[in-house]
């Protein structure tokens, strides 16, 4: 149960969205963009790096949704998904998502903790500026999504299902459908 009357019964973001439909149109628009539309990184890292900002931030919510829909991109596995939120140094991925998640990490614990020595060694794996980017502005958006979430004690459904749904739909349709656009 959220902590303020969103009038409404919708799980996570999507409820809080909901209540303020104006917000939801730019806050769709901005994953759009981050996530979605075409760029250097594929969806499929794009969404790790938002999922796996999410579990270090403990946003179950989003951790879960975003490694549903990593999960459904080409590539993508829910065991995939569990072995970045573990420990992504070992996990199945290239060595450049590494550095990338690497970079992403310091920037979930403040944009401060990110380094030029993080920076240098996203590029020797081959990291283009535009990645790096990205990269980072996904980690804070997702500082940012994760924060308004749970400080706003959105519902957070246990149901895999409800999730396996969510990444179904995301992966296929990105964020801005009729099933996500919220209008008055």
């Amino acid at each position: 149960m959220p902590y303020i009357d969103t009038k409404n019964d919708i799980p996570g973001i999507r409820g809080l969205m909901q209540f303020r439909p104006d917000a939801a149109i730019a806050l769709n628009q901005f994953a759009q963009v981050l996530l979605a539309d075409d760029a250097s990184l594929s969806k499929l890292d794009r969404e790790l790096i938002a999922s796996f900002v999410s579990s270090r931030n403990e946003c179950t919510f989003c951790m879960t949704s975003h490694g549903a829909i990593a999960a459904h991109h080409t590539g993508g596995t829910y065991e995939l998904v569990e072995a970045v939120w573990r420990d992504y140094k070992s996990a199945p991925i290239s060595e450049k998502l590494k550095a990338l998640l690497n970079i992403a990490d310091h920037v979930s614990k403040g944009g401060l903790h990110v380094t030029p020595g993080d920076i240098d060694a996203a590029r020797e794996q081959g990291a283009s500026d535009l990645d790096i980017h990205d990269t980072v502005l996904i980690a804070a958006a997702f500082c940012m999504f994760n924060r308004y979430v749970d400080g706003l004690g959105a519902t957070t459904p246990d149901d895999p299902a409800f999730y396996e749904i969510i990444g179904k739909q995301r992966a296929e349709e990105g964020y801005l459908t009729k099933s996500v656009l919220i209008k008055d």
